[in-house]
């Protein structure tokens, strides 16, 4: 009988529940996924990738992880936070996922943490507001002109991505939608956010709208962020922040932003910003910011911008090939202790000032740079 008996859970494991369908081992289905209702936390530790519905089969709680159908329309409803640990990965694909909505109910707001791995693949992941039944939505859409009117708008609690910094893997999020995540905290939840990176992560033909940050780091590198549409969201539309380094921000289409369209402040270096259109953003559209060196911008087109290109006390940095316009600022601006920077072979059409130079900005190098239509006679220094 026991020849037998064997032979039968071999071929038949899930007739008696022992696996699902994604692959996930017995044991694994038994003790790497985990919920603590306390913190309301779905824990994955697996040495083997799941998708949601090794989660879904393993809780067996609706009130945790319920599914939805709808035709060929698969979606979730996730009322809990997840954490991914060192050496485990979570896959959210069109394997068995459309829609993913996470609960935000006002008095939580659920992350999806990274320590291992994630991959995000043609589906669409956002808050869910299950009173309204809709997503969970600032009062305001941008953030307001003054510090004064900002207040609160955005500290309303919202899920969000974070890879953490001690992460043992990547995460690659593409083909995707990503709208109305993340709030005002102390840090990381911002909506998708990288503070660490293990390897080369990617973040390439998403839509991105109406989160606080479109994207943002801290301390990550190799991350190629590309072919992305990012609209209406909160504050910025990229904000790579405080050392992030080796990144690559190409071919995006970025507009209407409650500051800058792309900036990157605080120590960023080897930044490459190419290829992208950016206008509408309540700030400058593309900024360096707060000891960037050695980086590049260039192949951009940004219009209709207070200032369309904006250096604040960085320094070593290259800008060129760029088509700025319509800056009703200034089209390119060296502020504050810039310095050793090349701006060159770009051209600056319908702005009020073509170039603006601080004067204790230094030895700066302007050539072949092209001026057209500019509505005031001359550049000039800000003293």
């Amino acid at each position: 009988m026991i020849p037998e008996l064997f032979l039968f859970l071999l071929i038949y494991p899930t007739m008696i529940g022992l696996s699902s369908s994604f692959g996930a081992t017995t044991e694994n289905q038994t003790n790497c996924i985990q919920f603590d209702n306390k913190d309301r936390v779905i824990t994955i530790s697996c040495k083997d990738s799941v998708h949601l519905t090794d989660l879904f089969n393993k809780l067996q709680n609706p009130d945790v992880l319920n599914r939805q159908s709808s035709g060929s329309n698969e979606s979730w409803i996730l009322n809990a936070g997840i954490t991914i640990e060192g050496g485990a990965k979570l896959i959210i694909d069109s394997t068995d996922t459309n829609w993913l909505k996470i609960i935000a109910d006002g008095k939580h707001a659920y992350p999806i943490s990274v320590l291992g791995s994630l991959l995000i693949d043609s589906v669409k992941i956002t808050s869910w507001n299950p009173k309204t039944q809709d997503y969970a939505k600032f009062k305001k859409t941008l953030r307001p002109v003054t510090k004064d009117q900002i207040t609160n708008i955005d500290k309303m609690l919202r899920p969000y991505i974070k890879i953490e910094d001690e992460t043992t893997g990547t995460t690659n999020v593409t083909n995707s939608e990503l709208a109305y995540l993340g709030y005002d905290c102390a840090a990381g939840c911002s909506g998708l956010s990288y503070y660490g990176n293990n390897g080369t992560s990617i973040v390439r033909n998403n839509e991105l709208h109406h989160n606080r940050f479109g994207f943002y780091s801290v301390g990550a590198g190799n991350i190629v962020v590309e072919n992305n549409y990012v609209h209406h969201n909160f504050m910025y539309g990229f904000d790579p922040h405080t050392g992030t380094h080796d990144m690559l921000i190409r071919n995006n289409t970025l507009h209407d932003h409650g500051a800058q369209g792309i900036i990157c402040s605080l120590d960023c270096h080897n930044v490459t910003i190419e290829g992208n259109r950016v206008s509408h953003s309540d700030g400058s559209g593309i900024m360096f910011s707060r000891n960037m060196t050695d980086s590049v911008a260039r192949n951009n087109i940004v219009h209709d911008e207070s200032k369309c290109i904006f250096l604040s006390q960085s320094r070593h940095n290259e800008v060129y090939n760029n088509t700025v316009s319509n800056c009703y600022n200034v089209g390119i601006y060296l502020f504050h202790n810039s310095f050793d920077n090349k701006i060159h072979d770009n051209i600056v059409k319908n702005s009020t000032v073509s170039t603006l130079v601080a004067d204790d900005s230094k030895n700066n190098n302007f050539y072949n740079n092209k001026i057209l239509d500019q509505r005031k006679n001359e550049d000039r220094k800000d003293g």
